[in-house]
């Protein structure tokens, strides 16, 4: 009776070791399937950095971004370098500026000094609505009996061409003769001139104060300037 009772006592004993042991192999998958999901999980913070090089190529798309802007602001700077050259257009590349047309101008004289009234001053204004140069000299011709025009005095070309924006004047001196009392002077209420380049004759008054007294052998011009220069313009 014992000896079956310690058999049986055994058989339970086997029964529970084996139960045991297929239930420790089990542990251990189990925790072998948790430390893959575990790997697994240590590798999804892995993966942060390639989300973290998605993100980063968002920011490199960024610096993209920041690059068109630079180009940009590069651009804004070249055409305010631009608006520069364009500045310095205004006297610098003037050539691209058209010439003043007799339309573009109203044309006024007005004694100066005097008495004996010598000389006059020219006033060209640019009565249009664009930018023009004045180029070269007033061609003026004071008396139907002298059809030559009045020389120019080369000291008076200004260096640089003058460039009028709408309203701006340009100003010609003009010599009418040495002064005095002579009887080569004559008397001119109205005199006509033209502008170079363009063949359109421009009557202008000068009527005011009695007329000119013109010597046409001591007539001299000066060229269009911006403003009236002593020693330059002194002839």
């Amino acid at each position: 009776m014992n000896a079956s009772r310690r058999t049986a006592l055994l058989s339970v004993a086997a029964s529970a070791a084996l139960t045991l042991s297929l239930t420790a192999c089990q542990g251990g998958e189990g925790t072998k399937a948790e430390g893959t999901a575990a790997a697994q999980t240590a590798t999804s913070p892995a993966s942060a950095p390639a989300s973290g090089t998605a993100s980063g190529t968002g920011g490199s798309k960024g610096a993209a971004v920041g690059t068109a802007h630079k180009s940009d602001s590069t651009g804004s700077g070249s055409a305010a370098a631009g608006g520069s050259t364009a500045a310095q257009g205004t006297g610098g590349s003037s050539a691209a500026t058209p010439v003043c047309a007799a339309k573009d101008v109203k044309v006024s004289a007005e004694r100066q000094d005097g008495p004996p009234y010598t000389h006059i001053v020219l006033t060209a204004r640019n009565t249009s609505g664009s930018r023009c140069r004045m180029a070269g000299f007033p061609h003026i011709q004071f008396l139907e009996s002298h059809k030559q025009d009045v020389p120019s005095v080369a000291k008076s070309k200004p260096a640089a061409p003058t460039v009028l924006n709408p309203g701006d004047p340009a100003y010609a001196l003009v010599k009418l003769s040495d002064g005095g009392v002579d009887e080569d002077n004559e008397v001119v209420t109205a005199f006509q001139l033209v502008l170079e380049g363009d063949s359109t004759v421009i009557a202008v008054d000068s009527s005011t104060g009695g007329g000119l007294a013109v010597d046409p052998a001591r007539t001299l011009t000066g060229y269009w300037t911006g403003e009236l220069r002593n020693g330059a313009d002194d002839f």
